[in-house]
C-alpha cells in the first residue's frame, strides 16, 4: 500500500475483525498482524559480497506492505477466492486506499541451491 496513506477506518478493522474471525473458526487463518510504516525499519542489503546497513526512513519508498496473513487452504481455487474477499472488505471500508493484495504460496521444502 501506499507509504503514509494513515490509518485505515474504524469499519475496516471491525470487518477484517469479522473476517478474520470467521477464518479462525473454519481453521484456514493460521497467523497475521500489521506492521508499522518504514520509518524506524532496518534494511540490510547485500551486493557483491558485501553487507552493509540502511536505516529508514527511505525516501524512495512509495509502497510498503502494511501487514500480512497467513491462511491455510485446501485448493488453489478457495485461496484465490479468499484473497477476492479480502481485498473487496478494503475497497468497501477504505476506499480511498491504494494498494495491492498478494496471494504467494509458502514454501515446503528449501529451494534448490544455485550452482556458484
Amino acid at each position: 500500500m501506499e507509504e503514509g496513506s494513515g490509518a485505515p477506518p474504524q469499519a475496516l478493522f471491525e470487518a477484517m475483525d469479522t473476517y478474520i474471525g470467521e477464518q479462525a473458526a473454519k481453521g484456514v487463518f493460521l497467523d497475521g498482524g500489521g506492521l508499522f510504516g518504514t520509518e524506524d525499519a532496518v534494511n540490510f542489503v547485500v551486493r557483491k559480497g558485501e553487507t552493509s546497513r540502511v536505516d529508514g526512513p527511505y525516501a524512495e519508498a512509495k509502497e510498503v506492505v502494511g501487514g500480512f496473513a497467513i491462511l491455510q487452504y485446501d485448493t488453489l481455487e478457495e485461496a484465490i477466492a479468499g484473497q477476492a474477499e479480502f481485498a473487496e472488505l478494503h475497497a468497501k471500508y477504505w476506499p480511498e486506499c491504494s494498494m495491492v493484495a498478494t496471494l504467494r504460496q509458502i514454501s515446503e521444502a528449501p529451494p534448490e541451491a544455485a550452482d556458484a
